[in-house]
């Protein structure tokens, strides 16, 4: 039985040649790939929420332009099956486009360090770019994203 909404935001952030920012993520056990941001906090708004995200993960400071997609169907988390997911989808643009050479960024998926995956209970991120021609449904782990992923794709960003 569902108790609750939790509402997620994430950001697609595309640098200048055209690659496309993902987390590669290690949660309880579990790998996940996806794109950035995460749980709205209450008294936060949406695009405040994205920001915040940003900056927690990435260290980057990103400006929120347009709105991509919010989610239009039910869909139970991943993490928690008494949550209702509900998640939304903006293009995020760095306000220091040099402050993306700088990112830790690693080139093969799920690259963590052994310390970063040894508590079988902990949560660890790395970020990752992914060309735009390589840029699939099969990506990114979550259904919500796989359907961004086929919009962008159509689309063309």
């Amino acid at each position: 039985m569902i108790e609750k909404f939790t509402i997620r935001v994430y950001g697609i952030l595309l640098d200048n040649k055209k690659r496309v920012l993902v987390s590669d993520e290690f949660i309880r056990g579990n790998y996940f790939t996806k794109f950035p941001g995460g749980g709205m906090e209450l008294g936060e708004g949406t695009r405040d929420c994205l920001k915040r995200e940003f900056k927690e993960e990435t260290g980057l400071d990103v400006i929120i332009t347009d709105h991509i997609y919010t989610t239009d169907y039910f869909q139970q988390s991943a993490f928690n099956s008494k949550d209702q997911i509900v998640s939304i989808y903006y293009y995020a643009v760095a306000t220091n486009a040099e402050a993306l050479n700088t990112l830790p960024i690693k080139s093969i998926p799920f690259d963590f360090e052994p310390h970063q995956v040894a508590d079988p209970n902990g949560q660890s991120e790395v970020l990752r770019w992914v060309e735009w021609p390589d840029l699939t449904y099969d990506t990114v782990s979550l259904p919500i994203d796989k359907i961004v992923v086929k919009m962008l794709k159509e689309t063309g960003y």
